[in-house]
């Protein structure tokens, strides 16, 4: 049996909704479905001010053009994220200046971000590990103490709730993810959500390469001009119409991502309380998408040892990301693996296990008999 570690989901109204798009004769960014993809934003979450793009990645670009972010400013984020947040600045000229997580979540820990601002800082940019959002009330108010703007990375938290409202409804700005690896996908695209009300109609010129084309399509002028600097930050509606077919079945994708969320908590929290390993917990004001199930081993030997026997018996369990700062590009910016003791740790022992919808009840079951198998002939506390 091989049990890859995600399948994308299909939900049956892809095709339907692509052909529409392709023989509607307006394939392009900006036409019906990414129209329909952001009513929906707006009616199930109150999200104004959303734009779809080809990426997280080419969200967060935006969201740093938009910004104005300039070479020489520093910008604030954890070093446990994807490549993406710190290119989306690095390529403008500005630093990353990497934050320890914090062991519970592994999002930034909010108790270090003050002592990294200078004043070269121009932007925080948390991310939502694993589903599991940050704790964006702080970090707005550390923001608005120092003058900062906030970008935050929701690549893999679209759907999950902070205090009632969805994740990304309180920064500045912020980005989602709709790759093949999310809950919600069209094999690549992405949005971002200006909740800055007077950001929004620049960053109408900035996904349409500098040009107000927004306004000819809306029917508000005849010909259009380029008067700012932008880029191709555009969704195709072909594409938006595959993620209207995922979004509109948001809840029975969440529910299922859920159950198996939920069956591998209570099969594996025994363990986590004889000190095997810890299993990540929300706090009360947050509610997960339920993204990944992820385990921190109490040392790097025992997650090898336990992911090469997940491989033997055909289970992929990943092991996630080396931290930036002490990627190969960290190193090129300066950075060593002792700058963040804590990060470099935690992610040397953390692995994830496969989740996504389609995981059928004999595959559960031979992932938790393994794990089981595994931890009891090989480990012991």
């Amino acid at each position: 049996m091989k049990i890859p570690f995600n399948l994308p989901y299909i939900t049956g109204k892809e095709i339907s909704y692509m052909s529409e798009a392709l023989s509607s004769g307006r394939q392009a960014g900006n036409y019906t479905f990414n129209k329909r993809v952001k009513d929906l934003f707006k009616q199930k979450y109150n999200l104004q001010g959303v734009f779809l793009t080809p990426s997280c990645t080419a969200a967060l670009e935006m969201g740093a053009l938009l910004a104005n972010i300039q070479p020489g400013d520093e910008v604030i984020m954890p070093s446990f994220t994807f490549s993406s947040t710190a290119n989306a600045v690095l390529i403008f000229g500005a630093k990353p200046v990497f934050c320890e997580v914090r062991a519970s979540d592994m999002n930034i820990d909010v108790n270090r971000i003050e002592e990294l601002i200078t004043s070269k800082t121009k932007m925080i940019i948390p991310i939502d590990y694993a589903g599991v959002p940050c704790d964006i009330e702080e970090i707005m108010q550390i923001a608005k103490k120092h003058d900062l703007i906030v970008m935050q990375d929701c690549a893999q938290s679209y759907g999950s709730m902070y205090k009632g409202e969805i994740s990304g409804k309180r920064a500045h700005i912020a980005c989602y993810s709709f790759h093949d690896t999310k809950n919600f996908s069209c094999g690549e695209g992405g949005a971002i959500v200006v909740n800055k009300t007077e950001w929004r109609e620049r960053a109408s010129y900035i996904m349409e390469k500098g040009t107000d084309r927004n306004k000819v399509i809306k029917g508000l002028q005849s010909k259009y001009s380029w008067i700012e600097k932008g880029s191709s930050y555009l969704l195709s509606d072909i594409l938006a119409g595959m993620l209207l077919a995922q979004l509109e079945e948001e809840e029975e994708i969440k529910q299922k991502r859920k159950s198996i969320y939920d069956l591998y908590l209570n099969e594996l929290k025994k363990y986590e309380d004889n000190g095997y390993f810890t299993i990540q917990h929300l706090e009360e004001d947050k509610v997960s998408n339920y993204h990944c199930f992820w385990l921190i081993f109490n040392s790097n030997e025992r997650r090898e040892l336990f992911v090469d026997k997940m491989e033997i018996e055909g289970i992929s369990a990943y092991t996630s990301y080396i931290p930036l700062h002490s990627s190969k590009m960290g190193l090129k910016l300066g950075y060593i693996k002792e700058d963040l003791p804590l990060t470099e740790d935690l992610a040397s022992r953390l692995v994830r296990l496969p989740l996504y919808p389609d995981l059928t009840s004999a595959e559960i079951k031979h992932i938790i008999k393994t794990i089981k198998e595994t931890l009891g002939k090989n480990f012991k506390v």
